[in-house]
């Protein structure tokens, strides 16, 4: 299965004249990434360029199922590429931080440039990041709730810090995508959904993308 990952955030400074930029806070999707895929928290982090890349294997139903996941800048200039990758994903997490509210205020443009981008049952997951910082909250998690409600997506809070959600706004992201394939909405057979099966299923799979298919492509899915 693949994963955009996505920032809600604006463009940082530019480096100008070989001077370093003033750093600018991110909403932690990278952070995310790492401890979701790592497993560790990294306090600093550079930002993103174009597109990072990740992958972890998890157990669905019995079944091995490998994540691959790429981590999509939020710079303006790299918007043509973040785009192209939507196309390819089964799935994505848009992340905002719960202590900028202007992070929250870019949501409705980051999810529609995903929308419009992407294939029409890709799962989207709404996560709200830092909840370890209470005391700095902009955001109201009935807010974040309302948001995902009015949208159809999936909502979780989280923390890269401490690891709180962090796997688990994953894994009920893939979970849901299984769901899908077990139900026929995702075509097995067309990579472009995302969705690729494992070669021990390839051979028999079927061209008719209904549950049997699906159960077979959670398997060896990724």
């Amino acid at each position: 299965m693949r994963f955009a990952c996505c920032p809600s955030q604006t463009d940082p400074p530019c480096l100008c004249e070989g001077r370093e930029p003033k750093r600018k806070q991110s909403v932690g999707k990278s952070c995310l990434l790492l401890q979701f895929t790592d497993k560790r928290f990294q306090p600093v982090h550079d930002l993103t360029i174009g597109v990072e890349f990740g992958a972890r294997m998890i157990t669905i139903d019995g079944k091995q199922i490998k994540l691959q996941i790429w981590d999509t800048a939020g710079q303006e200039s790299f918007r043509s590429i973040t785009r192209s990758y939507y196309r390819g994903a089964a799935g994505a997490l848009l992340v905002y931080d719960i202590t900028r509210r202007d992070t929250f205020n870019h949501l409705t443009t980051w999810l529609e440039d995903a929308r419009q981008h992407s294939n029409s049952n890709m799962v989207i997951m709404l996560i709200g990041n830092k909840s370890d910082l209470e005391s700095r909250r902009e955001v109201k998690k009935e807010e974040g709730e309302a948001f995902a409600r009015e949208h159809g997506l999936i909502f979780m809070e989280t923390s890269a810090k401490t690891a709180s959600n962090v796997e688990e706004a994953f894994i009920n992201t893939a979970k849901e995508i299984y769901e899908k394939i077990q139900e026929g909405v995702f075509d097995i057979n067309n990579e472009a959904n995302g969705i690729k099966i494992g070669p021990q299923h390839a051979a028999t799979s079927t061209a008719h993308p209904g549950n049997q298919g699906g159960q077979q492509a959670g398997g060896g899915c990724c």
